[in-house]
């Protein structure tokens, strides 16, 4: 029952093919620090491969046959792409599903304002998920999304990546005036409202108008100046804005040895990243395979791009119609016989920490590719818990394809919990399983991988993808 070491199996070829998957994918987490952007980047990448869009074969009274490859996009946020296979979807379809939202701040509606000492002009924000708020501040950060103006002009803002940007930053009190803030609570160190980015300290000159440079506050309207004359836009257009606040920087090789990637956002892109691959990288299949990528896992799967909005099964409700096997029984069917694997990331033993990790049942960096029977918190509250059927099942196609796997759960038992868009698919009556990489430091800013773990889990959902179903 001891965990295999991932990095003791390869050789030269495997290595190579590593490194690839690994710059693949360090590309794709600087392409895509947003949903939005994750999908454009989606997009791009599989209609070099074929895909084409599902909304515009119905508009052309299309039809579609095994071996064809769509997708839909539903509003920039989410995609779900299918590989036709040569069965029937009647008798259901393999899936991979992941979320491509992360923890980051988001700019308010109403978020520009200047202090009253006239020192900072800041946008006020609030936070994204679970985060440790103290963890976000004193670090360069970037500005993300869209202002989408009344006449329904759409600005697209990035600001903060490049050599030559400019970076934002949240300040924190320094350590010579801190004894009454460090006696604090973690939790309460860093107040949610006081997570403002300061954007800005230079007053706006007004000329010879003194009694304006008086009444005005004048570094706000140096900022505003700035927006009107790079993004054409006026402070009331913040009111339909969509601006995430993100780490600024490219992902790296992490050690020494190079073995461990770090970047913002893999919790969980490192699952979406890996499952997309896996999926352009098989053809010819008998069982049709699906890739969702969704919205708002992080804050519960909620909304109408998150999982449990009807996109995904009217998506499918589609793809029937499309292969001449619609009906809503044939719908009902398809999912319920169904196998999936919703990809989301498993928390990695960190000695550091050992006290909150039961050892023999942790996720280990560079042990492979990760299942978690179950997620939940204290008596598996909220979970989905995968059937021993599932299980074996999945055991022999792994291990026939020799894809170095391993099993965990998330912590402690009553020691916290997690959950994922796993019970959500369970409800159509389908096995499903969450499976994943291991990430050190998850919902921080910047979050830690091991390649060999997502090199392992490209090769698991290939394998997926081309078994047999159950």
């Amino acid at each position: 029952m001891l965990k295999k070491c991932a990095w003791e199996t390869y050789k030269d070829k495997d290595l190579k093919k590593l490194e690839k998957i690994c710059k693949e994918y360090r590309d794709f987490l600087d392409q895509g620090k947003t949903e939005r952007e994750c999908v454009d980047t989606i997009v791009n990448t599989i209609e070099a491969e074929g895909y084409r869009e599902m909304e515009a074969i119905i508009k052309a009274g299309g039809k579609l046959k095994a071996g064809d490859k769509v997708y839909s996009v539903w509003m920039n946020k989410s995609v779900v792409m299918f590989q036709i296979g040569k069965k029937p979807l009647a008798e259901g379809i393999n899936i991979l599903g992941a979320h491509i939202d992360s923890p980051r701040l988001d700019v308010k509606q109403v978020p520009l304002y200047e202090d009253i000492y006239h020192a900072f002009a800041y946008l006020d924000t609030h936070y994204y998920g679970g985060v440790k708020k103290y963890q976000w501040v004193t670090i360069p950060l970037a500005i993300h999304g869209v202002v989408v103006k009344k006449d329904g002009t759409t600005v697209e803002i990035n600001l903060g990546e490049e050599e030559d940007d400019p970076v934002f930053f949240i300040s924190d009190l320094l350590i010579h005036l801190a004894a009454e803030q460090l006696e604090k609570k973690a939790a309460k160190v860093i107040e949610g409202e006081a997570l403002d980015l300061i954007v800005g300290s230079k007053p706006f000159v007004f000329g010879k108008d003194e009694e304006k440079s008086k009444t005005t506050d004048v570094i706000k309207a140096g900022v505003l100046d700035i927006l009107k004359k790079t993004y054409d836009f006026e402070e009331d257009d913040f009111l339909s804005a969509e601006l995430e606040i993100v780490p600024a920087g490219k992902a790296r090789e992490a050690g020494f040895d190079r073995s461990m990637i770090l970047g913002y956002g893999q919790d969980d892109r490192v699952c979406a990243f890996t499952s997309m691959r896996a999926m352009l990288d098989v053809k010819d299949l008998d069982r049709t395979l699906c890739c969702i990528l969704v919205d708002k896992e992080e804050i519960g799967s909620v909304g109408a791009t998150g999982m449990q909005s009807a996109f995904f099964e009217n998506a499918v409700a589609e793809l029937m119609n499309l292969t001449g096997e619609y009906s809503e029984l044939n719908v009902r069917r398809c999912l319920a016989k169904s196998c999936m694997l919703s990809s989301d990331v498993s928390a990695a033993y960190d000695p550091t920490y050992d006290p909150a990790f039961e050892r023999k049942n942790a996720a280990w960096l560079g042990a492979g590719m990760c299942f978690n029977k179950f997620t939940g918190a204290r008596g598996k509250s909220g979970s989905n818990d995968a059937n021993a059927e599932y299980i074996a099942h999945l055991r022999k196609i792994l291990d026939d394809k020799g894809v170095v796997w391993q099993t965990a759960e998330l912590g402690k038992v009553d020691v916290g919990g997690g959950g994922t868009i796993a019970y959500i698919l369970a409800l159509y009556g389908m096995n499903v399983i969450d499976s994943g990489v291991a990430v050190l430091n998850m919902h921080a800013p910047w979050e830690c991988t091991s390649k060999a773990d997502i090199y392992e889990a490209y090769r698991g959902y290939k394998a997926f993808a081309e078994g047999a179903c159950l």
